[in-house]
């Protein structure tokens, strides 16, 4: 959907960042709009804890951060956002700096949000990035750059139960919590021994 030109899509990561897509797509009056939804079992984010889902309006927005500071790594949430999250949480429990960036609208956020994103949220998160998904990752370089890490199918596919499949892909949670760390080493690392 993301390869057909002028076509707006949204992938919310939640129930909340559906009911705030549906709200801007609305208010569309000329531009052909995809809500995509998943038939995964999507856990809805605890809004006291992470930010609000408004933000998905701006198409990119950060649910919790690095408190302010600038972060070890960065994780994308989608449908994956359980493990995103539970990453998120034990990352920061070993004292690893990690910022959330919900993107449901890659359309929406250049059109719209990359202005909007609080100074120092860029999610072009560059070498520390690390963007976790359990389809495929094509189109994501231009936001994690030449250095970041995406987690997804880089091949045509697999046939197994879903369980299976993201340990195959690397989109468990352990799995993104080994990405970003490999992340926060490789950039942290000095010496001849780095790469």
């Amino acid at each position: 959907m993301r390869a057909i030109p002028g076509l707006i899509t949204l992938w919310p990561a939640d129930a909340n960042e559906v009911v705030e897509a549906w709200r801007l797509i609305v208010r569309f009056r000329h531009e052909p709009a995809a809500l995509i939804l998943t038939r995964l079992a999507v856990p809805i984010l605890d809004r006291k804890k992470y930010a609000s889902a408004e933000g998905a309006q701006r198409g990119a927005y950060i649910p919790a951060g690095a408190g302010g500071g600038k972060p070890d790594v960065q994780l994308s949430i989608g449908s994956e956002v359980a493990h995103c999250i539970e990453a998120y949480e034990r990352l920061k429990n070993e004292g690893i700096q990690a910022r959330l960036i919900s993107m449901p609208s890659w359309e929406v956020f250049e059109y719209y949000g990359r202005q909007r994103l609080p100074r120092g949220g860029s999610a072009r998160g560059g070498h520390r990035s690390c963007i976790g998904r359990t389809g495929v990752d094509v189109g994501w370089a231009q936001y994690v750059g030449p250095t970041g890490h995406t987690i997804g199918m880089k091949t045509y596919g697999a046939s197994a139960p879903l369980k299976e499949l993201q340990r195959k892909f690397g989109s468990t949670t352990e799995g993104i919590i080994a990405a970003a760390k490999d992340q926060v080493a490789r950039f942290n690392c000095s010496g001849p021994s780095c790469q």
